[in-house]
């Protein structure tokens, strides 16, 4: 457990003789690491226990310069920002049925400043040289709307941007630097980043601080319409979220289990166990 996990784990205040608080480390550049996990996950859960909520909110910012994380022809930034989010989902989707779980994308509104997605694939693969964090974005988006159209009415699948929030550790890595007096920057609630998941109180609407919006997507009534929650309480509509919309995208950013597997030369398909 990292120094950071470690501190906001001690800072939850929680009744311990009612509950149980697990962490489990996950390292999302890893697709085999990512199984892993899930594994993990299932097999803490008792056949009664349920997934109520699964919050992906994990994303880095660096260049797609060096090669693709253990052979993979993706950047490091895609395998971590999207791919492994949706096969993690892939793996859960069982459960997460079973429990009729509410699904929420840490999304970012920057998915907008993609232009060109004819050159989506090339520039996202490692060695594009680019800073691809927008196109992963974009590509993210897609997959929530693709898994909303998967698990209509079986789990709630919501999309919502915190803002930008510069001290959450996204620049970690990349060679930049986000500081809290550039513009529209917010800062994160103390306590905010683990006990949102296990305190009651959901945040007011106009509150400032940049966890707040999280906290809601987990409460705010779903919008069948609409997928993205922006931080200042919106649902953004059709003009906003235009190119996110379109099927044929959703279908082809949004692999199988197996196609992934295969691809990333995890293992085959049959070769997996299935929990």
């Amino acid at each position: 457990m990292s120094p950071n996990t470690q501190a906001a784990y001690n800072s939850l205040k929680f009744d311990a003789n009612s509950h149980t608080v697990d962490v489990l480390p996950l390292e999302l550049s890893d697709l085999k690491a990512v199984r892993t996990f899930a594994h993990q996950v299932l097999g803490s859960l008792g056949s009664g226990e349920k997934i109520d909520y699964l919050m992906l909110n994990a994303a880095r910012t660096h260049l797609a310069t060096a090669p693709g994380p253990n052979g993979s022809i993706w950047s490091g930034t895609y395998i971590v920002n999207r791919l492994s989010q949706h096969y993690l989902v892939h793996l859960l989707r069982d459960k997460l049925v079973s429990s009729s779980s509410r699904i929420v994308f840490v999304s970012s509104g920057v998915f907008q400043w993609v232009k060109d997605i004819s050159t989506l694939e090339s520039d996202l693969k490692a060695g594009s040289d680019l800073q691809v964090y927008t196109h992963s974005k974009l590509v993210q988006l897609l997959s929530a709307h693709w898994w909303r159209r998967q698990l209509a009415g079986k789990c709630t699948v919501v999309a919502v941007s915190p803002g930008f929030i510069p001290n959450t550790g996204l620049s970690a890595g990349a060679g930049l630097k986000f500081t809290m007096d550039m513009p529209g920057a917010k800062p994160v609630s103390e306590g905010m980043h683990l006990s949102c998941l296990v305190c009651a109180k959901f945040s007011d609407e106009s509150d400032p601080l940049g966890g707040s919006s999280i906290v809601r997507a987990l409460a705010r009534d779903e919008d069948p319409d609409r997928i993205f929650l922006t931080d200042g309480g919106e649902w953004w509509g059709r003009e906003e979220l235009y190119v996110a919309l379109e099927k044929d995208l959703q279908d082809k950013w949004s692999p199988s289990r197996e196609q992934t597997e295969q691809e990333e030369g995890i293992a085959r398909a049959s070769e997996v166990q299935r929990w």
